[in-house]
């Protein structure tokens, strides 16, 4: 009878014991309610809106012998576009992290919290290279927020839920592990760098969702998916939190733009085929290909041939993986770089510094009096080597901006002006004085990427 009843009483007492919140990571894990109970208020919903131009179209414009005649052509017409994405909440006062690709070119931006109430939002910094953004709530206070949690510590096979809202039906949570790691290159669209990859069922909508463990940290900000039907299939990846950090601490330093070290150097991945040739005992690493005589890494002692195998004792296989090492370390950081060198392993401390603006850009802007009014131009140094992404041995003129007679003789932003009928051109002052120069005609030598062309044309 005594057993009777305290089999009764044990099955009483089940549904309370059921409702107490799990005090260790392994309760957790048989629910994860009390866990998304704690963390979803701090995923918000996020509508923004932009208002983009558009040229009323011609019958010729997709006649390939016109189309080059039409363009610029055509009343500008205002469109609105709707984005919807997630964000994350990771302040008190309203500090929001979330995609670039969903708010970074926004004219309105709205965020919806859990409990319906509605904030509107601006960006202070965007970066459309990393995919991040960092915003701020008006007259927020006071708001649930996640921890960030070091992505280092992450290990494949942990247990993750990624928190949105896919395909604007509502907050969703689904469940996975972590499936990979050190994954560069491999997500869609502007991102790129190092992202931790998911199972966890991640569709439209999830961008800029929280990706958490079971502590209800932060761990990474959904970004993208492989995907051949534009759904889940059970590889999504997720922009970890140390770099988040790192743009966090340079939106409340007032950067409106992120600013990375740069590197200075060009390489590819040490596969098989180049291990073997280098004599490398197995592939891995960055074999340098290039160097800018400024790149601090040259300063340090690294030189062309020589294959990067770790950052701060990361080891590194690709460039996208060493800048985002570089990135989460910081401009005005040191960081330990292991090199190998005719098979011998060597450090060495390099200073992460931004690219130099020097020699001045000199910008300069042909007046209407010129014959081509309105192309502005910079004279090319780091700088702009690295803002425009130009070959790292580029030198001359480059255009950013064509202006309206410009474009319609070919040249386009991000084009170096190396020639002028025949005659070099180093600086901005050299091309106007060209141009100046009145002749018949005129031929612009130009590098566009890593081809060479030539614009020809008459006045």
């Amino acid at each position: 009878m005594r057993t009777f009843l305290t089999i009764v009483m044990l099955i009483c007492a089940a549904p309370l014991t059921a409702q107490q919140v799990p005090k260790s990571a392994a309760e957790i894990q048989l629910s994860f309610a009390p866990l998304v109970r704690e963390t979803a208020p701090a995923v918000v919903n996020i509508y923004a809106r932009f208002v983009t131009e558009t040229r009323r179209r011609t019958p010729f414009m997709d006649d390939p012998f016109f189309d080059g005649f039409f363009e610029g052509f055509g009343r500008p017409e205002p469109r609105v576009q709707n984005s919807l994405g997630s964000g994350v909440i990771l302040s008190e006062d309203g500090i929001i992290v979330s995609n670039y690709h969903v708010v970074g070119m926004a004219t309105d931006i709205r965020v919806v919290l859990s409990d319906r109430r509605e904030f509107t939002a601006r960006v202070l910094l965007g970066d459309a290279e990393s995919d991040l953004a960092i915003l701020q709530l008006e007259g927020a206070e006071d708001l649930p927020h996640l921890l960030l949690r070091a992505s280092d510590t992450v290990e494949v096979g942990e247990l993750v839920l990624a928190i949105g809202n896919p395909f604007g039906v509502g907050q969703t949570v689904s469940s996975g592990i972590v499936s990979g790691l050190a994954r560069s290159g491999a997500a869609t669209g502007s991102g790129r760098g190092y992202f931790i990859q998911t199972d966890a069922p991640i569709n439209p909508g999830n961008s800029g969702g929280a990706l958490i463990d079971v502590r209800g940290e932060l761990i990474g900000i959904n970004t993208s998916i492989l995907t051949r039907s534009g759904g889940s299939n059970g590889i999504g990846f997720a922009i970890p939190s140390d770099l988040v950090a790192a743009f966090v601490a340079q939106a409340r330093a007032g950067r409106t733009s992120f600013a990375r070290p740069w590197a200075g150097m060009g390489g590819q991945p040490a596969d098989a085929e180049i291990a073997e040739a280098f004599g490398l005992d197995r592939p891995g690493g960055i074999i340098i290909s290039a160097m800018h005589a400024e790149s601090p890494f040259a300063q340090a002692g690294v030189a062309v041939g020589d294959v990067i195998v770790a950052v701060d004792n990361h080891p590194v296989n690709t460039p996208p993986e060493m800048l985002y090492r570089m990135s989460v370390t910081g401009l005005g950081q040191t960081a330990r770089i292991t090199y190998l060198r005719e098979g011998a392993e060597q450090t060495t401390d390099v200073r992460l510094i931004p690219a130099p603006d020097v020699p001045e850009r000199e910008p300069l802007v042909l007046q209407d009096t010129d014959v081509l009014p309105g192309l502005s131009l910079v004279r090319v140094n780091p700088a702009v080597i690295a803002e425009y992404t130009l070959p790292l041995e580029s030198q001359g003129v480059l255009v950013t901006d064509p202006g309206r007679f410009g474009a319609r003789v070919g040249l386009r932003v991000g084009d170096v002006i190396v020639g002028i009928n025949e005659q070099g051109m180093a600086r901005p002052r050299d091309v106007a004085a060209a141009f100046r120069a009145r002749a018949r005609g005129y031929a612009v030598t130009v590098i566009r990427g890593n081809r060479r062309l030539q614009l020809r044309f008459r006045v």
